[in-house]
């Protein structure tokens, strides 16, 4: 298991480095309902901005380019419920390295048909009756290829913690900040940037309810998996958190929350008609854990990570009953 101390501000910021006139410096939004609702300053990092649509671009493209020129040319293979997907493809695409992905064969279609405009090779699979680690780990021995994990890799981590670093940079110290969770990889680099830039900052990571594996984990020191959970946000499926993003949740993360399906669903359209801005379930997490009263706080400045935007609009109108 890797320590938690193995990953640091140094990291992120040489990450931070390698991102910069590639990713995109997603937008910070304010609203003032958001504000008097919860009698404090929020500020919401849109990720949903970000190429390919999520956070994930930047662990991608950041794992991709520290790569030796013979893996980059042999290429590489991940698995991926659908925004590291998009995002390996995407950086597979400018970097000229070729991407395999190995996707669930219920992943939302839009996510699919991205992965597949990038460039990539998409192999689907049925999620119930197959593990996707043990089929990608079969492919990339097949075919030789480097796999780069959609969250427990250090420099997707680093990658990630960039969010963190830009929203701290552009708004200053906060009080509080929320993140979504599924595997760990978001949560665990902003958690690192956080501490390091505001110390005083408390970091909440936020899951639903039906795959809370990771909320369980937290409060029993001890890694707990959960089974294909039925949850809005995909993204948020993950198994369990992993050999590095636990031990560096349970060293810089201060709480762990879970929402239920109906606050994810609300808080979506809450901010689809507030803000006026498109975020998918996922993205949401963090958003619904404030807005529903999950987490209740004093007056203070709040950050909050919306970690991506790839909806299937096909299936909004069945959500909104």
């Amino acid at each position: 298991m890797l320590q938690e101390n193995s990953l640091t501000i140094t990291d992120v910021k040489a990450a931070y480095n390698r991102l910069l006139g590639i990713s995109q410096q997603t937008p910070v939004l304010t609203s003032r309902t958001v504000n008097e609702l919860t009698h404090s300053e929020v500020f919401f990092k849109c990720e949903n901005f970000q190429r390919a649509g999520a956070f994930k671009f930047r662990g991608a493209y950041n794992a991709l380019t520290q790569l030796s020129q013979a893996q980059k040319q042999q290429g590489v293979i991940t698995f991926s419920s659908g925004n590291h997907a998009q995002a390996i493809a995407l950086a597979g695409k400018l970097l000229n390295i070729p991407t395999t992905i190995v996707m669930p064969d219920d992943a939302p279609a839009v996510k699919q048909t991205a992965t597949r405009g990038y460039g990539a090779e998409v192999i689907l699979y049925n999620r119930h009756n197959t593990n996707r680690e043990e089929l990608t780990q079969s492919l990339a021995r097949d075919r030789n290829l480097k796999l780069i994990p959609p969250y427990d890799h250090p420099q997707i981590v680093a990658g990630q913690g960039t969010a963190a670093l830009e929203l701290i940079q552009e708004v200053g110290e906060l009080d509080f900040l929320l993140v979504p969770c599924g595997g760990g990889g978001l949560l665990s680099g902003c958690a690192i940037a956080t501490k390091a830039l505001s110390p005083k900052c408390r970091v909440i990571g936020v899951e639903p309810e039906l795959a809370d594996d990771a909320t369980r984990s937290f409060y029993s020191k001890t890694l707990q998996t959960v089974h294909n959970p039925n949850t809005i946000a995909d993204g948020a499926r993950t198994p369990s958190l992993g050999k590095i993003t636990f031990p560096i949740i349970l060293n810089y993360v201060d709480d762990m929350v879970t929402v239920s399906e109906s606050a994810i669903i609300r808080t979506m359209f809450f901010l689809w008609e507030r803000l006026k801005i498109v975020v998918e379930p996922t993205g949401v997490l963090a958003a619904a854990a404030l807005l529903e009263g999950i987490v209740t706080v004093p007056v203070a400045r709040i950050g909050i990570i919306l970690s991506g935007g790839n909806v299937d609009l096909t299936e909004i109108y069945n959500l909104k009953q």
